[in-house]
């Protein structure tokens, strides 16, 4: 593949590097309305917005969590910082999962941890969880540039001036099934933790 895409690469994947979730302590101490809520996740999360125009949360979201019971209910309106990390969880597993598939990974978190008087609360299944993310970037990175490089080397027998066109399709495919088997295996734990919940 041509220079200007291993650029292209290094600079994707330094900023992945960087990629900061919303810390515990920038969460506010205080319930939060629908608005307030919005407005936090918005200016939290806008980095990770592919469009400007994106929405990260919007009223009609919420409500639509709160019916399919991805979200407890608020509490005269407002919203609690427990609230804030299912949303955030909601958040990052929407991008690729169906609610009913979000709701059946929360709801056993959110029934024994949400509200919770144990010294175990939300607050530390989202610092745990967040935790580990950030340990496996930089492995991350590694498949994807290991990836990369095989992408390089495909094609060998075409001459043509859009080989570069083929090792980059082959790059995204490459990438794109890496993505398809792990959501088959997640979807497949989902199906086991629900079988096993009904037997």
């Amino acid at each position: 593949m041509k220079q200007d895409y291993t650029k292209i690469l290094t600079d994707i994947l330094g900023n992945l590097a960087h990629l900061n979730h919303i810390q515990p302590s920038e969460i506010p101490h205080i319930n939060l309305y629908m608005d307030q809520v919005t407005g936090f996740m918005e200016e939290h999360l806008s980095n990770s917005k592919r469009f400007e125009d994106d929405k990260i949360l919007t009223k009609t979201m919420i409500n639509n969590y709160a019916k399919n019971k991805l979200l407890p209910p608020p509490e005269k309106k407002r919203y609690s910082k427990e609230h804030m990390y299912m949303l955030i969880f909601i958040y990052y597993l929407k991008g690729f999962l169906p609610l009913t598939d979000i709701q059946a990974i929360l709801k056993p978190i959110s029934d024994e941890f949400f509200g919770s008087d144990s010294d175990f609360c939300m607050e530390d299944i989202y610092k745990e969880v967040f935790r580990l993310g950030e340990e496996n970037i930089s492995d991350i990175g590694h498949d994807i540039l290991e990836n990369f490089h095989t992408a390089a080397n495909s094609f060998k027998d075409y001459d043509g001036e859009d080989r570069d066109t083929l090792q980059l399709f082959a790059f995204i495919c490459l990438l794109s099934f890496d993505i398809y088997l792990k959501k088959e295996v997640i979807e497949q734990l989902i199906d086991a933790m629900e079988k096993k919940k009904n037997s």
